[in-house]
């Protein structure tokens, strides 16, 4: 089955360039990647994934794009097909990318008005093996997006983009696969816009390492540490100088990506936190909002 297989990296205009380009590349533990586009791009040294966060500069702080991948230039052009008939605005036909790593993609809007790339044949980076007490990120692992019918957004990501359905949270929370991972993409309720991008972390040390770091630059914890139950990834939340949220996770459950089958969860404290421990929780990060610009695709 034509389908995406794996996120690329998300897209984020900041008003204020330099303090999100140095919390990424000094703070959180990215690399820059070199490019001559005036934007910054990084990549997660732990994976040859060539990028995983671009940043421009602009007047206002939104999410330009998220950049997902499938598997063949045949996929790409399928995936197009699909989303075409689905009645999404085309941005770009399939063509050659120019963005660093080159590869062949298309943009789209979703039905919410997010801006999406979908693409192969991205050349590989360089990547290092991520020792126990490192505290960098290896790979984005998940993305978290509102959207105002979320039910109708499982839909879209199930039957055009191929993802199937690991788990729900009552009726609100979706979390969906699109490999062996138990989730790369979830949706909640609420206006169209990121709730959070989350980065795997090596195991419980790595992510309280990292969590170490950012503490002395005097970024604390959001919410955590914990570990959710869908999933049963660990999880410490922080938030971004152009306040995005982003995640340290480890150890997200592997499942049977055609077999598994989905359980409901009842919400409960111990539910979303199973270790019940933690400072703060998903009321103290930045509420959703609508993201500035959708359906307006720049040209980055």
């Amino acid at each position: 089955m034509t389908r995406v297989t794996e996120i690329r990296y998300v897209g984020y205009a900041v008003t204020d360039f330099q303090a999100e380009k140095k919390f990424y590349e000094e703070i959180w533990g990215l690399e820059a990647v070199p490019s001559n586009d005036g934007m910054a791009w990084f990549k997660a040294q732990g994976h040859d994934e060539h990028q995983v966060v671009r940043l421009r500069p602009a007047d206002e702080n939104r999410i330009d794009v998220i950049a997902l991948a499938a598997d063949s230039r045949a996929d790409v052009d399928a995936l197009h097909v699909k989303a075409e008939a689905a009645g999404c605005k085309i941005v770009r036909t399939p063509a050659p990318l120019t963005t660093p790593g080159g590869g062949y993609g298309f943009r789209f809007f979703s039905p919410d008005g997010m801006l999406f790339e979908i693409s192969s044949d991205v050349a590989r980076g360089q990547r290092r093996d991520i020792a126990r007490w490192d505290g960098v990120p290896v790979k984005i692992s998940h993305i978290v997006l509102h959207s105002p019918n979320h039910q109708a957004a499982v839909q879209f990501f199930t039957d055009v983009l191929g993802f199937k359905v690991s788990d729900w949270l009552g009726d609100f929370m979706c979390f969906l696969r699109c490999n062996s991972a138990h989730h790369r993409i979830a949706l909640l309720p609420g206006p169209a816009c990121l709730n959070h991008v989350a980065y795997d972390m090596e195991g419980i040390d790595g992510m309280m390492r990292g969590a170490h770091r950012l503490k002395l630059h005097g970024i604390d914890i959001g919410w955590g540490p914990g570990r959710h139950t869908a999933g049963n990834n660990t999880f410490s939340y922080f938030v971004t100088p152009s306040g995005f949220v982003a995640e340290y996770t480890s150890e997200l459950e592997e499942v049977d990506f055609d077999a598994h089958q989905y359980q409901v969860y009842t919400p409960a404290p111990l539910i979303m936190d199973q270790w019940g421990i933690g400072t703060g929780g998903p009321q103290t990060l930045p509420h959703p909002a609508p993201n500035p610009g959708l359906f307006v695709a720049v040209e980055a």
